[in-house]
């Protein structure tokens, strides 16, 4: 069906006049001439018809005040000429750009978001649907549903969250002792739930009769030599099929999958375009081979990689709303600031998602916590010193596990070791498997092992760490001897196996495994500080609160601290970090000392680089993200970071008008620059505007196909007016409506550490740099990065995106 564009104009020598312009094709949608009439009947006195022929029409309204020109509308032909309007054709300009082009306004892969034009654009839709809000009934319920749809939002963010983490947990714990054994009543029980369904009477709490090894279901025996040696093989077995299933399904299906995600989803918070990262394949395929890694074995957790798990959902039911499918600002909103709705909407989807998480029970406690801790002895003022201790610990142990898992990922992207992943995997899975079995503290899962350093002992406890001559006074026993060995057995292959596990191609977080060690740290530092006022009670540091017999040190307190002390000091968090103990624990009245070991650690390993572990890994893979907590110290100024330097090439740029079509895309085809700035000339380098590589391709091949007349030699011009023309010439083609008005620009002599916070705080794509209103040079995010490397003694082409 033909259709029909309509615009309105003002002539600038008469405002009292509006022209309105009708022609062939239309954009946008369906409305009669009667209609149109009708909608302007509150501003016009009269309308005429000045010109017309069988592809245009142009009509002349007398108005009573001015009016800004640029609707468009969308008109059936028969209505127009239902109406009665016929004349001669007008040579009016042509501006089908005003309107929505598709792909205008989006952005290419591994590219920086313009986070002002992205929140102009949330603005004016807002502002719009507000205005519409007041003219009918229908347009209100809309304006409220779109009030509404971010409360929506969290809540199916929060439980979709919930049931995947729920999911993940309880098929981690299943197929993790699948390893082991089988439940054969059930088996898709694990071991313990399957003995919480026994009804038969066993002395061991890990041995029931409905729970059997490997060993004896092919072997009929449980113990010897033979049955060790077939639970081992099986045990490497489960652990290499589940490592190489999730790697090949990473490998495959979805590669972004790999990893923690967390460095990703800061630098995709910033402002960065990573396609796919956050897709529904990454989620399904990450998912599921989180499952697998955390169940092979490998000394990773799956706390990291729910985050990406979350941000995925979060992404993927954001397509659902228009507000947030359009607008690339709006899905980042926690990035470059908090706002209340956003604190309030947070606060609402982890509700959601802890009540779901609550309904399903997946540890199985009726707790929301998955290490609760109820310790039987408060702490006492002078344990603040090992408690310290436990934090310089973390603080050393967070620098050099940086440092050395840094140097293995660096190693691993350099040579061929990073050619071969599946192999990688299967080796270290291998490695971990063959080590990890002849210990129990090292076999067992590493929510088992914290969960086991953080238990305080009972009278009816079997554990080897609760093997005290007497529960009273706990002097130590045979076995609790042999669980310390075992324990600085497992403290020295946790800390070297975690360092050439995490960065592999599967799914691996890193929060359980420093716990980890931080718990083993403590547990023995616990033990030893328990046993220390056992046999020398008399010693001042124990007078007045710790008498002899009494039972006045919790070494399971010790281990909390230490993981928390490790974990801040592989990642840096604080307050976060303590907040995040008190969610895994939920113990709150140990504040003082958790804070009290987080801050050294943090301090410690603050003297040795003040890069966290995820910081490290976007520096290493050259992502473009400022650190907020890095500060910029050199003294230089804006001229001397910008583009061109006085070795380069004059700028690119772009003047509002006398450029025809062909030369502009000769421009763009020329160079590989993300945008251009428009001026007034060549001469004059006084400033218009900008305009992204990416708008302007996109509209002049929209103008090429669907405007008439537009070739090569058409004149583009970014001016209000059109200019001047002969009259054979081509129609000009008017891109007024993709240029930015008002780009942000700094002038030549602007501090660094000045633009830099500018950058950090307005999340800037770029910026110009002008002297007395003309233009020298741009600065882009990639410029400051480069720069800040420079600075550093860094490689300053390492930075990924162009």
């Amino acid at each position: 069906m033909s259709g029909w564009f309509v615009c309105v104009c003002t002539p600038s020598t008469d405002p009292t006049n509006i022209y309105i312009y009708i022609t062939y094709p239309v954009y946008t949608r369906m409305k009669t001439l009667l209609s149109f009439m009708h909608c302007f009947s509150n501003f016009l006195y009269s309308i005429t018809t000045v010109r017309s022929n069988s592809d245009c029409l142009l009509l002349l309204a007398l108005s009573r005040g001015w009016y800004k020109c640029g609707k468009w509308e969308y008109l059936r032909e028969e209505d127009i000429f239902t109406a009665g309007m016929n004349g001669n054709g007008p040579s009016k300009l042509v501006d089908p750009l005003e309107d929505l082009v598709p792909g205008v306004g989006t952005y290419e892969d591994f590219n920086t978001i313009d986070w002002v034009r992205e929140k102009s654009k949330d603005r004016d839709r807002h502002r719009e649907i507000t205005n519409k809000s007041r003219q009918s009934t229908v347009a209100l319920l809309h304006s409220l549903c779109d009030a509404f749809s971010g409360w929506l939002l969290m809540l199916l963010v929060g439980l979709m969250s919930g049931a995947l983490a729920g999911g993940i947990d309880i098929a981690a714990h299943w197929l993790s002792d699948l390893k082991g054994g089988v439940c054969l009543t059930d088996f898709w029980f694990n071991h313990e739930h399957c003995c919480w369904m026994s009804n038969e009477t066993f002395q061991e709490r890990d041995r029931c009769p409905e729970w059997q090894s490997w060993a004896e279901l092919i072997t009929g025996k449980s113990e010897g030599a033979f049955a060790y040696i077939m639970n081992y093989m099986m045990y490497i077995f489960w652990a290499l099929l589940f490592s190489l299933l999730a790697v090949t399904l990473v490998r495959a299906f979805a590669p972004y999958a790999c990893g923690s995600g967390i460095p990703e989803i800061k630098t995709i918070l910033s402002g960065f375009i990573i396609r796919g990262y956050l897709g529904k394949w990454t989620l399904i395929i990450k998912t599921i081979t989180l499952v697998l890694a955390v169940s092979s074995g490998l000394s990773l957790g799956k706390e990291g990689p729910l985050v990406h798990v979350a941000c995925c959902c979060a992404n993927i039911l954001c397509h659902l709303f228009t507000k947030y499918r359009k607008n690339e600002a709006k899905r980042r909103e926690v990035s470059y600031y908090f706002p209340l709705k956003t604190l309030w909407r947070s606060f609402f989807a982890a509700l959601v998602a802890a009540f779901t998480l609550r309904s399903i029970n997946p540890f199985g406690n009726s707790r929301l916590v998955l290490f609760y801790v109820e310790f039987h002895a408060p702490w006492h003022l002078v344990e603040l010193a090992p408690f310290v201790l436990l934090g310089i610990f973390g603080g050393l142990w967070g620098a050099l596990f940086i440092r050395a898992n840094i140097a293995w990922c660096r190693r691993r992207k350099s040579t061929r070791l990073g050619h071969y992943p599946v192999i990688e995997v299967l080796v270290v899975t291998a490695m971990t498997a063959l080590l990890a079995f002849p210990n129990s503290y090292t076999r067992m899962s590493g929510a088992e092992l914290i969960s086991e350093l953080f238990n305080d002992c009972s009278l009816l406890d079997s554990s080897q760490l609760c093997g005290y001559k007497q529960v009273t006074d706990r002097p130590a026993g045979e076995n609790l001897y042999t669980a310390l060995w075992q324990l600085a057995l497992a403290l020295i292959f946790k800390m070297l196996i975690t360092v050439i596990t995490f960065g592999m191609k599967v799914p691996s977080g890193l929060f359980i495994p420093s716990m980890a060690v931080g718990a083993i740290a403590g547990r023995l530092l616990g033990v030893g500080m328990e046993q220390l006022a056992y046999y020398h009670h008399d010693w001042v540091i124990f007078k007045g609160w710790c008498s002899q017999g009494a039972d006045c040190i919790t070494p399971g307190l010790y281990a909390m601290v230490g993981a928390a002390a490790c974990l801040g000091g592989v990642t840096r968090m604080t307050v976060s970090l303590v907040v995040i103990m008190f969610e895994l624990t939920g113990g709150l009245e140990y504040i003082v000392p958790l804070m009290a070991a987080t801050m050294t650690s943090k301090w410690v390993a603050d003297a040795f680089g003040r890069e966290g572990i995820y910081e490290a890994h976007i520096r290493l893979n050259g992502y473009p993200f400022l650190e907020p907590k890095e500060e910029f110290e050199h003294s230089s100024l804006a001229v001397d970071v910008m583009r061109p330097r006085r070795s380069d090439p004059a700028l690119a740029v772009l003047t509002q008008d006398g450029m025809t079509v062909g030369e502009v895309e000769t421009l763009v085809e020329s160079t590989h620059y993300s945008g251009f700035p428009v001026v007034v000339s060549q001469e004059s380098q006084r400033l218009v505007g900008f305009v992204f590589r990416r708008d302007l391709l996109i509209s002049i091949d929209n103008a090429r196909k669907r405007q008439e007349g537009i070739v090569s030699t058409s004149q583009v011009f970014f001016s209000e007016h059109a200019p001047s023309q002969p009259p054979d010439a081509p129609p000009p083609l008017r891109l007024r409506g993709i240029m930015d008005l008002s780009p942000f620009t700094v002038t030549d002599h602007t501090p660094m550490d000045i633009t830099v916070d500018i950058f950090r705080k307005l999340g800037l794509r770029q910026c110009l740099v002008t002297h007395n209103g003309r233009l020298l040079g741009i600065i882009t995010k990639k410029d400051i990065l480069k720069h800040m490397a420079q600075i550093a003694n860094r490689d300053p082409d390492s930075i990924l995106f162009n």
